[in-house]
């Protein structure tokens, strides 16, 4: 017989740093960062604290938080996608794409012209997300300018 895969309905939430489920995704993040980032991650985490973020999105399948995003104003027009992450057993389904897009719609609401990221080399599939969900390559921005592993990328949103 054949086998089908199971129909997950995914729903968002919009919510800030204070969610339990965002924590908690967050906290699976910066584990699997850690790993990869290795001596450089000390230098990363100094940005990735999540307080003060006011725009989350946790993403559920039925009652399980899978994925999460955020964002925070980065200049008056211009928004800063922050920690994104699917968990292992999501990726490849699109569910990163979905709350990208959610993080995008909401930042479109609130006015933002554009949204800027910072990734890193050792993390090609968020790269190729991200450039599949139309951002482009930029100088390093900020903190980021003088970093070799880091990659920053934006899109126009309005």
């Amino acid at each position: 017989p054949l086998i089908h895969k199971k129909k997950t309905m995914l729903s968002f939430t919009k919510t800030t740093y204070t969610n339990a489920d965002f924590k908690r995704l967050v906290s699976l993040l910066d584990a699997d960062l850690k790993l990869r980032d290795g001596d450089e991650h000390d230098f990363y985490a100094q940005f990735n604290k999540i307080e003060k973020l006011q725009y989350t999105i946790v993403c559920y399948d039925g009652n399980i938080p899978i994925a999460c995003g955020a964002f925070k104003e980065y200049e008056p027009a211009i928004v800063e996608i922050k920690r994104m992450f699917v968990l292992p057993e999501y990726r490849g389904q699109g569910t990163g794409h979905k709350v990208l897009k959610e993080l995008e719609t909401w930042a479109a609401e609130l006015n933002y012209t554009a949204c800027i990221l910072e990734t890193g080399k050792k993390q090609p599939e968020a790269i190729s997300l991200y450039k599949k969900a139309g951002y482009s390559i930029i100088k390093n921005y900020g903190q980021y300018k003088h970093i070799e592993n880091s990659v920053c990328m934006k899109k126009a949103i309005l």
